[in-house]
């Protein structure tokens, strides 16, 4: 069920995605009276192979267009009349140019019809993080209240670059911060030479962060495997046959001594479980104002028996803010651009080799992933409005297929005045699907890599 969910919610933010952006160019050529002579969302062939397995689940005529829904679920395109694309229709461009066509147009009408996708996904883009922004808001846990309860929990990640649980992180990158999410926030990750400045006892410490630390975040949950705010040991629901069931624990008690040792935390508890010497434990509870003492038999068990009640901060450790219309309209757009903000920084870690290419791709299942086995329409319109900035800024990167590939050729032309042949554009095109079809091997290859290897 889990699956379906994930799935559904990437089709559909992606038929969302496609659809707009084929509109921006659709509306874009029709403005400048071009013929458009397919609309699909999705491929109505194996892309990036146009002869390959043409078939659409739905198709209707109006005017001019074939509207139709391909069954391959990785895009979606126009067909506009003219146009060496994806399509490679060559017995078209045999034929003498009409007036109708994109290839008759001055170049900076091409140009705007090749840019209306990119241009409509950044709107959607914007107004879609305006919209949460306005909607939802925001909700942070306050740092300086985890370092003022033990400071964090620190997981595998986190001991692997160097910090201990108890650390107070103080600074990202030698500068103060508000808020414990800021911790984890790709910006930060991404920045050149980053590192956390960490309190321990009374001591400073700065603590690098690996170029290539973000890579780790790609994988299952990453996130619960880095830092925590630590969490006081209140018992929620109790296992069956467990030593807190024998012992007559209930919902809402309080751990708060073990083996004759004070313990506050939940990583205390899990600790002195764990170096134990002896069959036996012994452990406090607080029960509303009563202390309670229990002694019980431990061999061949790991654990007490209990799920910890969910973290629950007290309203002066959060800080909730909503916005109005007008704060929303200003501060949207700068979360959305940040977007490909952190795109760039990726791509500048790439070409410097601090980030693997391979490492860095996700596919379809990755992308899935991402959304969550339960449907939550707050996480996917975030998702939604990510992905459609995240596609602008794919779709301007200079490759033969792509539309930045046509800008770049257009650009050049308006540049110098002399237009590519066709013979240069269709192999341009030919080039470019090899290689976007050489990504998708690689994205698809790590997707499944990832579920044998668990990430």
């Amino acid at each position: 069920m889990e699956v379906l969910i994930m799935t559904a919610q990437l089709l559909l933010s992606l038929s969302i995605l496609i659809v707009v952006h084929e509109w921006g160019h659709y509306y874009a050529a029709r403005t400048f009276h071009i013929r458009v002579e397919k609309f699909y969302l999705f491929f109505d062939f194996l892309f990036p192979m146009a002869n390959v397995a043409n078939f659409a689940l739905f198709k209707k005529k109006k005017g001019e267009t074939e509207y139709g829904i391909g069954w391959f679920p990785l895009g979606g395109y126009v067909k506009i009349a003219g146009m060496v694309d994806e399509s490679m229709d060559k017995e078209q461009m045999k034929q003498p140019a009409q007036p109708w066509e994109f290839r008759s147009k001055p170049a900076w009408q091409r140009l705007i019809v090749m840019l209306g996708g990119i241009i409509v996904n950044l709107v959607v883009g914007v107004l879609i993080f305006i919209g949460i922004t306005y909607f939802i808001g925001d909700k942070f846990i306050l740092n300086d209240y985890v370092n003022a309860h033990g400071g964090v929990y620190a997981q595998e990640l986190a001991q692997q670059i160097g910090i201990q649980t108890g650390d107070k992180v103080v600074k990202i990158n030698g500068k103060p911060f508000d808020y414990f999410d800021d911790l984890t926030k790709t910006d930060a990750l991404l920045s050149q030479n980053s590192y956390y400045t960490v309190l321990r006892g009374d001591k400073e410490i700065d603590i690098s962060i690996p170029a290539n630390f973000i890579e780790n975040f790609g994988k299952k949950d990453a996130l619960g495997k880095f830092l925590l705010p630590r969490r006081p040991i209140v018992v929620d629901e109790i296992a069956k046959d467990s030593i807190a069931g024998k012992a007559g624990l209930q919902k809402g008690d309080k751990i708060v001594e073990l083996n004759g040792h004070p313990v506050a935390y939940f990583d205390e508890l899990r600790e002195g479980l764990k170096n134990r010497t002896g069959d036996s434990i012994t452990f406090k509870v607080m029960r509303g104002e009563q202390l309670l003492s229990y002694k019980e038999y431990f061999k061949g068990h790991t654990n007490i028996g209990f799920a910890l009640q969910p973290l629950l901060v007290p309203a002066e450790g959060e800080k909730e803010i909503h916005y109005s219309l007008g704060q929303s309209i200003l501060i949207g757009p700068g979360r959305a651009f940040s977007v490909i903000t952190v795109q760039l920084k990726a791509f500048g870690k790439i070409f410097r080799n601090e980030l693997s290419l391979k490492n860095s791709l996700s596919g379809p299942i990755g992308m899935a992933k991402m959304y969550g086995g339960v449907w939550d329409w707050e996480r996917f319109w975030r998702m939604t409005g990510l992905l459609s900035m995240v596609l602008a800024f794919m779709n301007l990167i200079p490759i033969p297929g792509l539309d930045g590939g046509y800008v770049l050729f257009l650009l050049f032309e308006m540049i110098t005045g002399k237009a590519p042949s066709e013979k240069v554009l269709e192999n341009a095109v030919k080039i470019g699907m090899a290689i976007l079809l050489l990504l998708m091997v690689i994205v698809f290859y790590n997707d499944i890599a990832r579920i044998f290897t668990g990430n």
